[in-house]
C-alpha cells in the first residue's frame, strides 16, 4: 500500500486530508527538503504516530528513494523523541522551576551519530517533537536547523507533514 492507495480508504472526512497527502507528497521535490530530509521526516512521523496502515504506506513511498539508513535514523528519532519530549515538556511546563535545573540523567548517546547528516536528523526531530506538543524541543531543534541553514520553508514542511500525517492516521482509524 502506498500513500496513493491510504487515500482511496479515507472517507468523505478525510476528503482534506486526500487533498494534503497529495499535495505533500506529489510535490517532494518542491518541499524545500532534499529526499533524504523529507523521507526520513515522513517515515519518523509515522513511527511516532503508530498507526501501522499509515506506516506501511509511507515506507513503500520511501522504497527505493532513500538508502537504509535514512529509515534506522527515523526510528531513532521517533524513539528518543518519544522520551524527551515528555521529559522537557515536564520540564517546561511544570511552574516549579527546580526541575529545569536538574540533570534530565537520560541516555541519547545515539544522538551523536544518528547515521545521517546532523540537520537531518534535526529535522526528524524537530517534526516528531511538534507532533508529541513539546515547546522546549521545538525551539531547540529550529535553532539547531537555523545553524546548519536549513530553509524556514523546509522547517514548515516539516511542521506540515506533521499535520497532515497526523491527520490521516485520525481520519483512518475513525472510519
Amino acid at each position: 500500500m502506498n500513500i496513493a492507495d491510504y487515500k482511496q480508504q479515507l472517507g468523505e472526512h478525510g476528503k482534506d486530508t486526500k487533498l494534503n497527502l497529495s499535495s505533500i507528497f506529489g510535490n517532494v521535490d518542491t518541499s524545500g527538503m532534499t529526499p533524504t530530509q523529507f523521507y526520513g521526516t515522513a517515515l519518523a512521523l509515522a513511527y511516532s504516530i503508530g498507526y501501522a496502515e499509515l506506516t506501511a504506506a509511507v515506507q513503500a513511498e520511501a522504497e527505493g528513494k532513500v538508502e537504509k539508513n535514512v529509515d534506522s535514523a527515523a526510528k531513532l528519532a521517533a524513539t528518543l523523541m518519544a522520551m524527551n519530549n515528555v521529559y522537557y515538556r515536564f520540564v517546561h511546563l511544570s511552574t516549579d522551576k527546580q526541575f529545569a535545573k536538574m540533570p534530565a540523567g537520560l541516555r541519547m548517546n545515539a544522538m551523536a551519530n544518528p547515521g545521517v547528516e546532523k540537520a537531518d536528523f534535526e529535522l526528524y526531530s524537530l517534526a516528531v517533537s511538534a507532533l508529541n506538543g513539546c515547546g522546549m524541543c521545538i525551539d531547540s531543534h529550529v535553532g539547531v536547523l537555523l545553524k546548519h541553514n536549513i530553509s524556514a520553508q523546509a522547517i514548515q514542511q516539516s511542521i506540515k507533514m506533521a499535520a497532515v500525517l497526523n491527520a490521516a492516521a485520525t481520519a483512518r482509524r475513525i472510519g
